[in-house]
């Protein structure tokens, strides 16, 4: 048995260890079962993801609009192309449309092919802009733009409003929160448990999906009516969310 104390200690050294052991027993007292209950806490945990959906009317339409001009040489097709697009964006900005920009401007060869041989017979030029403007001013504007030139309708789409998107997106949430709280209450109440606290929360992002586009081959049909009003109408956009919950029991 070691005799020697500490430098310093008035215990002797058998009262010494004995001090030490006793310090170290209810350190370990105190701790394992502090760790069998954490351990305890993150095992018996139930995780529940619920789902959202707001439906909100549409009232902005994207449109994608252009010139198309072909003919023999490239410069005589790029300046029609440039004279015709001048005009039509003249016009757009004589109706504050908003977000006008240019998306595209193209200039390309045109062949023919016989008997296998290629032939060079002339140049197709394509300007394209893109803008916003309220659902219900689309029809009459595109009529419009027709007249003053443009030669095809690359696409249209519906969207709300960003305030309406922001204040669907919250509804989501909170809806999917719900849908989480109901669903843990369901399970927890088949099999006799009772919860105790949410210990976790994984919120994800709430987003809406893309909106569905009207593309050319549809949308020149309905430019080519000039005669008459285009009939355009927007619909719905759906706002999705989801939430993760892990609730101890």
């Amino acid at each position: 048995m070691i005799r020697a104390a500490l430098p310093g200690s008035t215990f002797p050294s058998g009262n010494l260890w004995k001090i030490l052991s006793l310090t170290l027993l209810l350190c370990t007292t105190f701790t394992v079962p502090a760790l069998a209950e954490e351990k305890e806490k993150m095992w018996r945990t139930l995780t529940v993801n619920g789902r959202g959906m707001e439906a909100i009317p549409t009232t902005i339409a994207q449109v994608s609009l252009g010139v198309e001009v072909q003919g023999k040489t490239a410069q005589e097709v790029q300046q029609e192309a440039a004279r015709r697009s001048s005009a039509v964006v003249a016009f757009l900005k004589s109706q504050n449309v908003d977000k006008l920009q240019t998306t595209g401007i193209r200039l390309n060869p045109v062949y023919s092919y016989t008997n296998n041989v290629q032939r060079l017979t002339g140049y197709a030029a394509n300007n394209t802009v893109s803008f916003r403007i309220p659902v219900e001013q689309t029809g009459t504007l595109l009529d419009s733009a027709v007249k003053a030139g443009a030669t095809q309708i690359d696409g249209i789409s519906f969207v709300a409003n960003d305030e309406a998107i922001a204040r669907a997106q919250n509804e989501a949430l909170a809806e999917a929160t719900q849908n989480a709280r109901q669903q843990a209450n369901a399970v927890f109440a088949a099999l006799s448990l009772s919860p105790k606290e949410v210990v976790s929360i994984q919120v994800n992002n709430a987003s809406s999906p893309p909106p569905p586009v009207l593309y050319r081959a549809e949308a020149a049909k309905l430019a080519q009516q000039a005669d008459a009003s285009t009939p355009v109408v927007g619909g719905e956009q759906q706002v999705e969310a989801s939430v993760t919950l892990q609730i101890s029991y």
